[in-house]
């Protein structure tokens, strides 16, 4: 059976979830044992947040509250993102930060948590800290 990895990265409007910031870019790309697979099969989706970008994460991202006016909400795109990494390992860097965003946005849909609907998470940043310990691991 073919090993589906999925490698996903977010932005979002601030560091901490807990001050309300949510997801506003969501990427992904497929890969099937270890290669890119078909050069559709990635998930690129903007995302209104309904609030404004905290300056520090602005500076990071550049999307503007008026570039994201017109994207639709999560709600909008929930079902094409679980549909696409459903049944993957998921490969992030820094996972907990971007598994706490996306477990926020869909218990917000009262859709679960992401581990519901992916095989695993791995964090690539939890892997290069072990493996060069000390070392900057960005």
């Amino acid at each position: 059976m073919a090993h589906r990895l999925i490698f996903l990265d977010t932005e979002t409007t601030g560091l901490r979830v807990e001050d309300g910031n949510r997801i506003l870019e969501i990427a992904a790309v497929e890969m099937i044992d270890r290669k890119l697979s078909a050069p559709d099969r990635h998930l690129h989706r903007y995302i209104n947040p309904g609030r404004d970008s905290e300056e520090g994460a602005l500076n990071v991202h550049g999307l503007t509250t008026q570039f994201l006016a017109d994207k639709p909400k999560f709600a909008a795109i929930a079902d094409d993102f679980l549909e696409f990494v459903r049944g993957s390992e998921l490969v992030i860097h820094n996972a907990p930060f971007d598994v706490g965003y996306l477990n926020m946005e869909l218990a917000k849909l009262g859709r679960g948590k992401i581990e519901d609907y992916v095989e695993s998470i791995t964090d690539t940043l939890k892997m290069a800290k072990d493996l060069w310990p000390g070392k900057r691991n960005s």
